[in-house]
């Protein structure tokens, strides 16, 4: 758990930086577009998840290895300068950390506010605009929702606004039914 909180607050610190950076060079859409291109690479690629968490691959070699994958998917040269210095930094480790403080960086500067939403199956358009607008009415702001397919939650839903989550899942249900039965 410290060492979620560690990468949490250095992904948050090199955030910031690039957030500053890309907003100085006006461009903050591109670099978040760049980043969610990488998001996706790493949920797709195992071999890339490894590179980057393994610590038997060094700075270097990291930073080869994303340098590889910026040419191949024509990242913005703000981005790559950005994956260079982290690699050499020995701070690949936390690039999804820094994915993720970016993006809410990123919503906040355009007045919404990044949500991420899972479900046990995936939600219909209907079920999505009517998550979208309770988000809406409680938060006061225009959500960007990101959705999430986990069928170990069983039913229901979970929703993560920054650091709140609102937990309406069957799975914690059962969970708490569980824990109270075996106090009583």
């Amino acid at each position: 758990m410290a060492d979620d909180s560690k990468a949490s607050n250095v992904g948050g610190r090199y955030a910031q930086a690039l957030f500053d950076l890309a907003k100085d060079e006006n461009k903050i859409a591109q670099v978040e577009a760049d980043l969610k291109s990488l998001k996706a690479m790493l949920a797709d690629s195992r071999d890339l998840r490894m590179l980057l968490a393994s610590p038997a691959f060094g700075a270097s070699d990291k930073g080869k290895g994303l340098a590889a994958v910026a040419d191949r998917a024509g990242l913005d040269p703000l981005t790559r300068k950005f994956l260079g210095l982290i690699s050499a930094n020995g701070r690949a480790s936390v690039l999804p950390a820094v994915i993720t403080a970016f993006a809410a960086l990123a919503a906040e500067h355009r007045g919404v506010v990044a949500a991420q939403v899972t479900t046990a199956l995936p939600l219909t358009p209907a079920q999505a605009k009517g998550v979208a607008a309770a988000l809406r009415q409680a938060l006061g702001k225009d959500p960007e929702i990101e959705t999430h397919v986990d069928p170990s939650i069983l039913g229901g839903i979970k929703v993560r606004v920054g650091s709140r989550l609102f937990d309406a899942s069957l799975g914690t249900k059962l969970d708490s039914l569980k824990f109270a039965l075996k106090r009583a």
